[in-house]
């Protein structure tokens, strides 16, 4: 078998045009697959050098196949099940800026860079005061962008027109804003200057993403069956699911940069990212999380066993489109569209998501995700969410563990606080002071939910219910 590299493969020399802080899996199958589907469908003719932000990571095994390695997206769509793959080109180079710190640098010198794209993890984003603006590089990514930047300004003299346009990827709400506010306490806390501030406000824009795509990574138990099907030894191949979005916070001018809905693409430019985090939030995970406690109590341990599932499909769609969509403000032929997508990815043939997998931390998890959606269809319909209230009441039965229905043994794992917590109200064996208890949590909830009207009767009924039917009657009484 052919090792992977430019002198088997081909390998297509662009314009380097972006730097990317990031050399992971999710980046690899997100943001270099959109560029080189970019490439292949406009005319933005553009490749990618690769910086690794911290100081041990994997850009030796990119430099060893010359950057080039497949992305396998497996998954359905419009039904049809698709399992591709397509070899990458995008990436120029691979640099580690701790022992190539002067090339690192140099990235800035050169006039035809315009981008700065990064997934360095929702902890990347910080700012570090112990950074200086002599290290070699400085720890924190924000810390190296700024010294980046300011090399830039210093190479070009000012130059308005030599500004870089910034796209972070971290999975944090307004990642864009949070950089923004990082950069600028850099430069006040080495005082590189009010015409350096001035340059990087006029001349750079740092604008918020929303991205969206799973990405379980390399493919073990498939990788020889992969390489043997592309004839190549590629030891970096990843896999992603078909579906992809990518939600960025910025004006048409960047859209026209960047034209990645040109090439076909799922990539949104809008003026805010907010309904977008908010749809994604409500849609996909706050169904994941209240379907999951009752699909376990109802002895399905799959996702997309749950989704197929003839009583508890039915109560997953109730969720999604009679409760949780009605308390969005996006038009609703665009949430429809995104929620039947979402239950494609709920339904990969290719991914066996267990449903447990899902339910740590579901108290919290809930209070971000379904929470909001319990109060705002109370204020909009005049009446309590059936379906949302039975997942909450599903995650309080799921923490009082002994057997589910099948014999299988029920193992709750979360915080200690909350699993004591738990225990101790479910040994009164009064389901009364379950529910009052739960709800009044306020370290769990930040305030007090039996205030909320009706709730802690129908938490208490259902639990009453769920004891004497079990869960899967339950379910079949609200749909």
């Amino acid at each position: 078998m052919k090792e992977l590299n430019k002198e088997t493969a081909v390998k297509t020399v662009r314009p380097e045009r972006i730097i990317q802080f990031g050399e992971g899996n999710f980046l690899r199958a997100f943001v270099d697959w959109i560029v080189y589907n970019m490439n292949e469908k406009t005319d933005f003719n553009s490749s990618v050098v690769v910086v690794q932000p911290i100081e041990h990571g994997m850009i030796d095994l990119l430099n060893k196949q010359d950057c080039l390695y497949h992305v396998n997206l497996q998954g359905l769509d419009n039904g049809q099940t698709v399992n591709s793959l397509t070899l990458v080109d995008v990436i120029s180079r691979a640099l580690n800026p701790y022992t190539e710190n002067d090339a690192f640098m140099k990235l800035a010198e050169q006039p035809e860079m315009r981008f700065v794209i990064s997934n360095t993890t929702e902890a990347g984003i910080a700012f570090d005061p112990a950074c200086k603006p002599t290290d070699a590089p400085a720890s924190s990514y924000p810390g190296k962008l700024t010294q980046l930047l300011y090399h830039r300004y210093k190479t070009f003299n000012g130059d308005k027109t030599k500004g870089l346009v910034i796209f972070p990827c971290e999975l944090i709400f307004l990642n864009g804003h949070k950089l923004k506010e990082t950069i600028y306490q850099y430069i006040n806390h080495w005082n590189l200057g009010e015409e350096f501030k001035a340059w990087f406000t006029e001349a750079c824009a740092v604008y918020a993403t929303l991205v969206d795509r799973i990405v379980p990574g390399f493919p073990r138990k498939e990788i020889a069956a992969i390489q043997e099907k592309v004839g190549y030894n590629d030891n970096l191949v990843v896999q992603g699911e078909i579906f992809h979005l990518w939600v960025i916070e910025a004006p048409e001018s960047a859209a026209k940069e960047f034209p990645a809905d040109k090439a076909g693409l799922n990539v949104l430019f809008v003026p805010s990212e907010e309904p977008y985090h908010e749809r994604k939030v409500t849609l996909l995970n706050g169904p994941h999380t209240a379907l999951s406690p009752v699909a376990y109590l109802s002895g399905i341990d799959i996702v997309r066993d749950a989704c197929n599932h003839e009583v508890v499909g039915k109560y997953i769609r109730k969720v999604m489109f009679d409760e949780l969509m009605e308390t969005l403000n996006l038009p609703k032929a665009e949430l429809e569209k995104f929620a039947n997508d979402v239950l494609e990815r709920f339904n990969n043939p290719f991914v066996d998501h267990q449903v447990t997998s899902i339910m740590l931390n579901s108290f919290p998890k809930y209070e971000t995700r379904d929470l909001p959606g319990v109060k705002t269809y109370l204020q909009r319909k005049g009446e309590l969410p059936k379906g949302l209230v039975l997942g909450l009441v599903a995650i309080i039965t799921y923490y009082k563990g002994g057997k589910r229905a099948d014999g299988a043994e029920i193992v709750p794992n979360d915080a200690p606080e909350i699993m004591e917590f738990l225990k101790s109200l479910w040994a009164t064996g009064d389901t009364r002071k379950v529910a009052e208890g739960v709800l009044g949590a306020t370290f769990i909830w930040n305030e007090d939910l039996n205030k909320i009207p009706g709730l802690t009767d129908m938490v208490e009924k259902y639990l009453d219910d769920i004891r004497e039917k079990g869960m899967l009657e339950v379910v079949k009484s609200i749909i």
